[in-house]
């Protein structure tokens, strides 16, 4: 058994145990791997065991690999600049990171060049981290009104956020239920055309405390494909 075999089963079971714990159905719970700085050879040796989702940073990598990639649903779960959205949105499923108008915009406009309607999440700044990107949560019921009413090739299914790299439960878990009852909230307003059916939170360090307040998809990468080499 290869170390991704082993890595991913395990993660398996990780998320598995806590969605039972939190009695959830782990059948709700999409586990993305992670690919960022990872070869081509890795990411099918995942998707040959049973990987179906695939997570890349940025736009240049889903560019480099995507020819050579068996097919896998593709998640765009980094920043994206409007520039680069005509690159990927023939290729993704989903797209994370939306987080301005603006580049919702660029992607309705790119989107119905391909006929397709482009499914993203909004990316909200939970933890006012000042390194982070995404939205302001008092944005987000605004943002998500003004993008239903004004493009139809453009679909919000939820938020996504990343929350601080830390030890610290307590704020992880302050983190976590804050992004779902700001769901909840969106949710109770029956925007037109929203829905609020996934929660993008927990990487790695702590995906299993994110399934236990609410996560939907989580987005794992060292944890199955081991540590990155930034050097290539």
């Amino acid at each position: 058994m290869s170390y991704i075999s082993e890595n991913l089963e395990q993660v398996r079971k990780n998320i598995k145990a806590a969605a039972e714990e939190a009695g959830r159905n782990p059948e709700d719970i999409t586990l993305i791997a992670v690919t960022k700085t990872y070869g081509t050879d890795v990411m099918n040796e995942a998707i040959d065991l049973g990987a179906c989702d695939i997570g890349e940073n940025r736009v240049q990598e889903v560019m480099e690999k995507f020819e050579n990639v068996k097919p896998v649903r593709w998640h765009l779960i980094g920043h994206l600049q409007k520039n680069k959205v005509k690159y990927i949105i023939d290729k993704v499923e989903l797209i994370h990171s939306v987080d301005s108008f603006d580049l919702a915009k660029e992607i309705d406009r790119q989107a119905k060049k391909h006929g397709k309607v482009q499914n993203i999440l909004l990316e909200v700044n939970v933890s006012g981290e000042e390194s982070k990107f995404g939205i302001n949560p008092d944005e987000c019921e605004e943002l998500c009104r003004s993008i239903s009413a004004e493009f139809e090739n453009v679909k919000i299914k939820g938020l996504m956020t990343v929350a601080p790299f830390t030890d610290d439960e307590e704020l992880l878990i302050r983190v976590f239920d804050g992004m779902k009852k700001l769901a909840e909230d969106i949710k109770e307003k029956n925007i037109p055309g929203v829905s609020m059916d996934e929660l993008s939170m927990g990487m790695t360090n702590d995906y299993a405390l994110a399934i236990k307040h609410g996560a939907t998809m989580v987005r794992v990468g060292t944890g199955i494909f081991g540590k990155r080499d930034y050097t290539k």
